[in-house]
């Protein structure tokens, strides 16, 4: 069992110390091509660590995604150590974008790599995916809440090849996605620490027909992509998510980092105060 504060309350005084903005940390290959590097490891870690420098005091959350740092195989998971190591370091809490899923012992490996304690990869969150049943999770769940970590179980997601899946009516006649919603916030509700448990809505969405009433839920904390350069904007983020955002982690990626190497401290200092004004 954790000494630490759980994951809840760690998300908590991050907000109340650096507001809501959470900087996804994407190598793509466009963004390293625009910031003048090759697409190579030794560019890899140089754009991972500038972007972690420029976050360093002025938020509390970052979110690298995995696959740009599995593309390259065991080097690139070398950078990604490195990133996860030195953002802890300085205090940021670190949400692995890994979206796993799986059932039994598999789940427990992935489980372990991204939570378990001493492991290359630990993290402070993970993303995982629940369509193998949110039960098939329960090794995540169990494992974040003896270790003080979060977990973010994807619910309502952006993409249009989701919609069929997420909207559609299970037998008690909800949607999948409020389903989903409402088992992980009756989890988080239940666990040593609680909050610690969250979703991932996308920002681009509108929640209603996905059937989920934000009004009506244990407010959980919602990890929220598709702000800036995907077309949501963070001056609507109340009207989105209503009573879901109050712990709602505004996740911006394309709109920081697209500005070049030399601008994405003051691109994050923009976003954040837009972030703090449309969460007031």
């Amino acid at each position: 069992m954790t000494t630490q504060p759980g994951f809840a309350t760690r998300l908590k005084h991050s907000f109340g110390e650096f507001g809501h903005l959470c900087v996804g940390i994407d190598p793509h290959p466009f963004l390293l091509k625009a910031w003048g590097y090759d697409d190579d490891i030794a560019s890899l870690k140089e754009f991972s660590l500038r972007c972690l420098d420029a976050s360093v005091d002025q938020v509390g959350l970052i979110k690298p995604q995995v696959a740009f740092y599995e593309r390259y195989g065991s080097a690139g998971f070398a950078v990604l150590e490195d990133l996860i190591r030195r953002a802890r370091t300085a205090g940021i809490q670190v949400i692995s974008d890994a979206k796993r899923g799986d059932i039994g012992t598999t789940m427990d490996a992935y489980t372990a790599t991204w939570l378990g304690a001493g492991s290359p990869l630990e993290s402070d969150a993970v993303t995982v995916s629940p369509y193998l049943g949110v039960g098939a999770l329960q090794s995540a769940f169990a494992t974040a809440d003896a270790n003080g970590k979060g977990v973010f179980v994807l619910a309502a997601t952006s993409n249009p090849e989701a919609a069929g899946l997420q909207k559609a009516h299970t037998d008690h006649g909800t949607s999948v996605a409020a389903n989903v919603l409402a088992d992980v916030a009756s989890r988080s509700l239940a666990a040593t620490d609680p909050g610690s448990f969250g979703v991932v809505l996308g920002a681009t969405l509108r929640l209603e027909t996905f059937g989920i009433d934000t009004a009506s839920i244990y407010p959980v904390p919602v990890l929220a992509p598709g702000f800036g350069a995907q077309g949501a904007q963070v001056r609507d983020a109340k009207g989105l998510f209503g009573a879901l955002a109050q712990n709602l982690i505004v996740a911006q990626t394309r709109s920081i980092l697209e500005v070049g190497p030399d601008g994405v401290r003051e691109a994050i200092k923009r976003e954040q105060a837009e972030t703090a004004d449309a969460l007031a």
